[in-house]
């Protein structure tokens, strides 16, 4: 049974650094890409970066470029989100997805983890 399990949010003061984790197992391939996606109470669910397997492209969200990394781990179906800079506007819930296919901040075929919060304070 395939699952997907995110890690490593909390609370941390604007200026700060927070990483994500996030595994996603049960699978007998390589997921083609893995994404994470905020929502803040009240807004709809913003994508925030996603990364390929197959050559490591990524895609970051605007709100987001120069701040954080996505990254993965080249064996595993693994990958992480290091957060610098962190802002107020950062707090949210953050969810993984494994996806077969993702574009901007939409992703295809998602199987969705739990949610990990993070929460800025100023």
């Amino acid at each position: 049974q395939v699952h997907v399990e995110e890690s490593g949010g909390g609370s941390v003061q604007a200026g700060g650094s927070l990483r994500l984790s996030c595994a996603a197992s049960g699978y007998t391939y390589r997921v083609n890409c893995m994404a994470w996606f905020r929502q803040a109470p009240g807004k709809e669910r913003e994508g925030v970066a996603h990364i390929y397997s197959s050559d490591n492209n990524t895609y970051y969200a605007d709100s987001v470029k120069g701040r954080f990394t996505i990254s993965q781990d080249n064996v595993e179906n693994s990958v992480y989100l290091q957060m610098n800079s962190l802002k107020p506007e950062d707090t949210a819930m953050y969810y993984c997805a494994t996806g077969s296919y993702c574009f901007g901040s939409s992703i295809i075929g998602a199987l969705w983890g739990q949610g990990t919060q993070v929460t800025v304070s100023t």
